[in-house]
């Protein structure tokens, strides 16, 4: 495609002819004149995301910013290490959360020896007991796989017992040794789950600090925002106030405001939008620079950062759809700079072995995703490889100016810890969720085998899996339409169904039979398609269906002619619900018994209409 290398749109003929293209596509998807349109008819394509940011259709060199630093200095956009190693990488995580100590220790060396290469393991309350751990970590070679523990409320426990292992742990260069103590006090508070305290997690710090090795304490957790909905400027904006908040802590305690930001490491949630994902790492490390320039450390404004695939946006229902999630999740948090990424299962969202598959094929699947953009595709073999993209720069800026200034308002409102408990952080990113769920039971976002393409034919999930489905998943609300279709299901041994009448030959209603059946389905409603109808055949397709809802598909001009004496005839045939799938507009003369119950749209609240329709059916 043709760029532009001027300021000035309308004086470039490679643009003004794109423009123009753009132009005549538009005007005949939308059935209008050219002239119809505005002056900058490209703008129609543009997209506005959560954050209120502007995504245009096509960025040239009119779009064009200074080129940012090399990795490693300052305000390390790019990248925080100006040496890493280009044939690892980033390190590939996994999550370890068994209790039995002896057998997490095999899992660990099974998964080092088959490509991982940094360990996030479970300890105390949320996997190996504590006085277990050093037999889970037996053997392992520390300078190698770098270790994070994930322990709540015993992280102080677990950290001795660590350190413990590591005094008797002989090498070379002790720096070389990794460790993240995982406290995560002010994010748990938000996300309501568990953590030492504050004034622990600061005393932890003070212990790491003064360790030989290569310790940080401290987790700032924006997947605690994320999963409740935040934007991504939401999220970043939140873990830098909490980001804040730690320092004011630390150098409070007595700690040196250049070892305070070595305590603190970022983990941050990545997602299938690989362009906002790249954007949103790259945005993060110039943010918490800037912290670092304001409080007079600079060099040490670096946070490692660490990704972990969205549990957000996984989904229970065609959980395979998952695997292509989580692909574009860590691609984009890899070509974006993270130091290490962390895939999760894609039956993450289900109980183990719910899907007939083994634990260990779940895990190979997500370990190997990174490998192959490692190994395969070479991904770490160039730093920021996304550098003077137009479009990934601009959004780089604007996503960093956007949390900025999310921040701020977290600060004006006193701080972190009083914006939490003020309920303005809750507030805000409440706001954003309810935008999100919109879209979706709108399905003007479309989350793929939930609620557009859903499979009725997969296998239904189990009493266990329904209960386990998340509230905040970006699907909830189909996914628990499907929850009650399929607890009817159990109850009655077939799903609720609807009749689908086709009018008129298969161009007039082929369209709509397919939407309708699509939208249905995503409600857990099964449709019986007996073919195009006759007004004649209209009553005993209804009786022998055995349905009760029925929904006229053709054309609206189909509809003036035929669509009143149909519903007429279904209900005679004992249909006690009658839709319509078009306008309203389409049938404005019908009255009485010959008008329909209701409309079926595609811009209509689904979740809503598909909720009610359940209930009429008895789900």
């Amino acid at each position: 495609m043709p760029i532009a290398s001027d300021s000035d749109a309308d004086t470039v003929p490679e643009y003004a002819a794109w423009r123009k293209g753009v132009a005549g596509v538009l005007a005949k998807a939308r059935k209008v004149d050219v002239s119809e349109l505005p002056d900058e008819p490209e703008k129609l394509l543009a997209v506005t995301t959560y954050d209120g940011l502007t995504v245009n259709p096509l960025y040239t060199r009119r779009d064009e910013l200074p080129e940012q630093p090399l990795p490693g200095a300052f305000p390390f956009v790019r990248g925080g290490d100006a040496t890493r190693d280009v044939h690892r990488g980033w390190f590939v995580s996994q999550k370890f959360t068994g209790s039995d100590a002896a057998q997490v220790n095999q899992d660990i060396l099974f998964a080092l020896e088959n490509g991982v290469s940094a360990l996030w393991l479970g300890a105390g309350e949320r996997g190996v007991p504590v006085a277990q751990l050093p037999a889970a970590l037996s053997g392992l070679l520390f300078e190698l796989a770098p270790l994070t523990l994930n322990a709540g409320a015993d992280a102080s426990e677990a950290a001795a017992q660590v350190f413990s292992v590591l005094d008797g742990y002989d090498v070379p260069n002790r720096k070389d040794i990794r460790v993240q103590l995982g406290a995560t006090p002010l994010t748990s508070l938000f996300a309501g789950s568990s953590s030492v305290d504050l004034d622990s997690a600061v005393a932890l710090a003070q212990q790491a600090a003064a360790r030989p090795e290569t310790v940080r304490a401290i987790v700032v957790c924006g997947v605690a925002f994320h999963n409740q909905g935040a934007s991504d400027a939401q999220e970043l904006g939140a873990a830098v106030a909490a980001g804040l908040e730690y320092l004011r802590a630390l150098t409070e305690a007595g700690v040196d405001i250049a070892d305070a930001l070595g305590q603190l490491e970022f983990r941050l949630a990545a997602t299938d939008d690989q362009f906002e994902t790249i954007a949103k790492f790259r945005a993060a490390r110039r943010l918490w620079a800037r912290v670092a320039q304001v409080c007079g450390a600079p060099d040490f404004g670096n946070a490692p950062q660490q990704a972990v695939t969205s549990p957000a946006m996984m989904t229970q229902r065609d959980p395979w759809v998952n695997m292509l999630r989580t692909t574009l999740a860590a691609f984009g948090a890899g070509v974006g700079g993270a130091d290490i990424v962390t895939v999760l299962p894609f039956d993450h969202a289900l109980p183990a072995g719910e899907l007939d598959v083994s634990k260990a094929f779940s895990e190979r699947m997500a370990r190997n995703t990174q490998l192959l953009l490692l190994e395969e595709s070479h991904l770490g073999f160039v730093q920021d490889p996304s550098a003077g993209s137009w479009y990934v720069e601009s959004l780089t800026d604007e996503l960093a100016a956007k949390a900025w200034e999310f921040m701020q308002e977290i600060e004006t409102a006193g701080g972190y810890l009083a914006a939490l408990e003020s309920g303005l952080l809750a507030e805000r990113i409440g706001e954003t969720k309810a935008k999100r769920d919109a879209d979706v039971a709108h399905r003007k976002t479309a989350v793929t085998g939930v609620n557009e393409f859903p499979n009725l034919a997969e296998k239904p999930l189990s009493e266990a899996a329904r209960a386990l489905t998340s509230a905040t998943a970006y699907g909830a609300a189909f996914e628990a339409l499907r929850n009650r279709s399929d607890a009817y299901l159990a109850a009655n041994g077939a799903r609720p169904k609807a009749l689908l009448v086709p009018l008129g030959p298969v161009a007039e209603h082929n369209v709509r039979v397919t939407f309708t059946a699509n939208l249905l389905a995503s409600g857990g409603i099964e449709t019986v398609h007996p073919g195009a109808l006759e007004i004649a055949g209209i009553g005993a397709a209804a009786t022998e269906s055995g349905a009760t809802l029925a929904v006229l598909c053709g054309s609206d001009t189909r509809y003036g002619a035929e669509a009143g004496a149909a519903t007429e005839a279904l209900r005679a045939a004992g249909i006690t619900t009658v839709l319509l799938a078009g306008p309203e507009k389409a049938v404005a003369d019908t009255t009485g018994a010959q008008r329909p119950d209701g409309f079926v749209t595609a811009r209509m609240d689904a979740v809503t209409a598909l909720s009610g329709l359940l209930e009429k059916l008895g789900a």
